[in-house]
């Protein structure tokens, strides 16, 4: 196999590299060169090729390759029961397998006139939020280790362990968690588990502090994103581009916020905005949003002392079967707008599944970003979207 067959080239990009081979640089000829980075980059967080076309070391063009991560999920889930369709959710983006659980069983539950009890819904809120801090600890620590800051990762796991802790705490599982029950949640929590939350809640202040002490104010680390990356708000609505990177770009838009779910309408939060819609903004807006989330932990947990012992329940039958019919569920997950889409025909499965994948859609706007820049640019640009192969590939 030659060495071009072996990289599988997009068609259109054939022609220039056999320019670029053949040495022919005549008078308007392309002097490009074609670069893949990935399937097997370290920094392309995980099974992702990029075919980088390249004039010296300016980026012309990006062509996303995926698909290498590919299980036909939402086929799989249609020869599955109601319930046996939640592992399938933890799968996909799994750094936040409690934001997966929470759009499907909200589909479903909205399909059948399910009921959650109020205990159910603000453990679901806190889990939620917890997911969504370890979700941003990890695109913090990782944003710095692509830019070369080793210590901002360490920081940052450990605390992505505590809240590991807890989730193990609560439900046997640190990762691919099924926690999430169609009509509430699988168990209630254990005890010890509130009193280890506060210390971690109490904590946190201090160690976002300490990410902002390493990372935000470092000369370098500015350089390398203050005004990378750029995306307009025009382009980021056109793409149909959510979470943080919209966000960065100054557009209010908050699942949380513009269509409430579950319990958040109760809860006293801010949705924080960038203005220069850069690489530095999008990483910041999620040590902002890190904050936002402790607060609405805080006062989840005040609201379920309150509240007291109760069920985390519905009565579902172990057969569920919702009426003929179709549901939409979106929440904000870490990445952005995760939408479910179920249809029932009245029987014991989902006649179609399929999910509405954040970081599928914010990847396309990454040529977008990228034109123009140096090729040590694009790891910068190319973390700051956050982006989950699981997901993206399903």
């Amino acid at each position: 196999m030659s060495t071009r067959e072996s990289l599988s080239l997009e068609p259109e990009l054939e022609p220039r590299l056999k320019l670029v081979e053949a040495g022919s640089h005549a008078e308007g000829a392309p002097r490009t060169m074609i670069l893949n980075m990935g399937p097997q980059h370290p920094s392309m967080h995980g099974v992702f090729r990029a075919v980088v076309e390249l004039d010296g070391e300016t980026i012309v063009n990006v062509r996303p390759v995926v698909g290498y991560l590919h299980r036909g999920v939402e086929k799989l889930a249609e020869a599955r029961t109601w319930a046996q369709v939640i592992p399938y959710t933890d799968r996909l983006d799994y750094i936040s397998a409690m934001n997966n659980n929470q759009a499907y069983v909200m589909a479903v539950e909205k399909l059948a006139g399910i009921e959650v009890p109020e205990r159910a819904e603000l453990i679901r809120v806190i889990m939620a939020e917890l997911n969504r801090i370890q979700s941003h600890l990890m695109f913090v620590g990782s944003f710095g280790l692509d830019l070369g800051a080793y210590t901002p990762f360490l920081y940052c796991f450990r605390e992505r362990e505590a809240i590991y802790d807890l989730f193990e705490m609560a439900c046997g599982a640190r990762l691919t968690t099924s926690y999430l029950r169609i009509g509430g949640v699988a168990r209630d929590l254990p005890e010890g588990f509130l009193p280890k939350l506060k210390e971690l809640l109490k904590a946190m202040p201090d160690h976002i502090q300490e990410y902002n002490n390493v990372l935000t104010g470092n000369e370098i680390f500015q350089a390398r994103t203050k005004g990378v990356g750029y995306l307009s708000r025009e382009t980021a609505l056109a793409y149909s581009i959510t979470g943080p990177m919209l966000r960065a770009a100054g557009v209010n838009y908050d699942v949380r916020k513009a269509d409430p779910y579950s319990l958040y309408s109760r809860f006293d939060f801010e949705v924080p905005l960038g203005q220069n819609s850069d690489s530095f903004d999008r990483y910041y807006l999620r040590i902002l949003e890190m904050q936002q989330s402790v607060r609405i932990v805080e006062q989840a947990v005040k609201a379920l002392e309150e509240l007291g012992p109760g069920p985390i329940q519905a009565k579902v039958s172990r057969l569920l079967k919702p009426p003929a019919g179709e549901a939409y569920a979106h929440i904000e997950s870490p990445k952005g707008d995760l939408g479910c889409y179920v249809v029932s025909d009245g029987g014991t499965k989902p006649y179609r599944f399929r999910w509405r994948p954040p970081s599928f859609i914010n990847l396309q706007a990454l040529p977008e970003m990228v034109r123009g820049w140096k090729i040590a640019d694009f790891i910068a640009i190319f973390a700051g979207v956050d982006i989950v192969l699981g997901e993206v590939d399903r």
